[in-house]
This record gives C-alpha cells, sequence and structure tokens, in this order.
C-alpha cells in the first residue's frame, strides 16, 4: 500500500455475490478499515457490507469520482466480471493492500 493519500475506487461485498457498494476515497485503508469498524453510517453498516474485493488507483480524484460514477451505472453482473478478473474467490484484499498500513 502506498503510503501518501492517493484517490482511489473500491467494491465492498457482504459476502461471494452478495450486497456491493462502490465507494470512492482519497485514503482507501483508512476508509475501508471505517467500513469494517462500521464506523460510517448508512448502507454499509446496515447491510453488513465490509470485505474489500477491488479497488483500483487513479491519478486524480476528479478521475476517481468519475469512475466511481461509471461503475454505479454499470449493471450488476458487469460489476461481478470486474470483481472475478482480479479476485476470483472475492477473498478480502484489505490486508493485501493495507498490510503496511495496518503495522
Amino acid at each position: 500500500m502506498r503510503e501518501e493519500k492517493v484517490p482511489a475506487v473500491y467494491i465492498l461485498a457482504s459476502k461471494r455475490y452478495g450486497t456491493l457498494y462502490i465507494g470512492v476515497t482519497s485514503d482507501l485503508c483508512s476508509r475501508v478499515a471505517a467500513h469494517k469498524e462500521g464506523k460510517i453510517p448508512g448502507f454499509t453498516r446496515d447491510y453488513g457490507v465490509k470485505s474489500l474485493v477491488w479497488y483500483e488507483f487513479l491519478d486524480t480524484m476528479e478521475d476517481a469520482i468519475k469512475r466511481e460514477k461509471q461503475l454505479k451505472e454499470w449493471q450488476r453482473n458487469w460489476k461481478i466480471e470486474l470483481i472475478e478478473r482480479l479476485n476470483p474467490t472475492w477473498r478480502d484484499l484489505f490486508e493485501e493492500a493495507c498490510g503496511a498500513w495496518l503495522e
């Protein structure tokens, strides 16, 4: 994981083929940790959506917001295909992406 803040789009899931959430942030590890700890009220907390199954870093926050909006318009099966290209078993990528941040 990068030390500096970097714009990112991410997808969280409640389980394999479960409820999906798409978000954008400048600090992926802090944001996903907050979702996991239930610190962000709303959809992800209400539906138990805590597993980081896909993420993408972008150059600017403007690009990240555009990508987030694009993904939110996609059909569900396209989102699933996107996840499975990077993460076919739907494992939680949080430790892999944020291991250095956790230390």
